[in-house]
């Protein structure tokens, strides 16, 4: 019984789907809407404050976007994932 068991334990384990955080520094529209929490306006207002001001410095910044408080980005933040931020180039002369 107890093999039994394991082997169907096992096997939920194996079919259900791989899971990876979502970047919100390169993550398109669709991706982001993938995210449970995430519709089409927050998803498409993340991606415009991404836009003009550049990238995100930490998950937290997203409370800086119109939609998104501090208790929804708590919800969200183990969905969410940053790559790394390279600084701003320094203009040439």
């Amino acid at each position: 019984m107890k093999k039994l068991l394991f082997v169907l334990f096992l096997a939920c384990g194996l079919a259900s789907p791989a899971w990876a955080a979502v970047d919100i520094n390169t993550a398109s529209q669709s991706e982001l809407e993938a995210v449970k929490g995430l519709g089409p306006a927050k998803a498409r207002a993340i991606i415009e404050y991404r836009e003009k001001h550049g990238p995100y410095r930490s998950i937290d910044d997203l409370t800086k976007v119109k939609g998104l408080g501090k208790a929804s980005v708590a919800k969200l933040k183990h969905e969410l994932a940053m790559g790394e931020v390279k600084p701003a180039e320094k203009p040439k002369k």
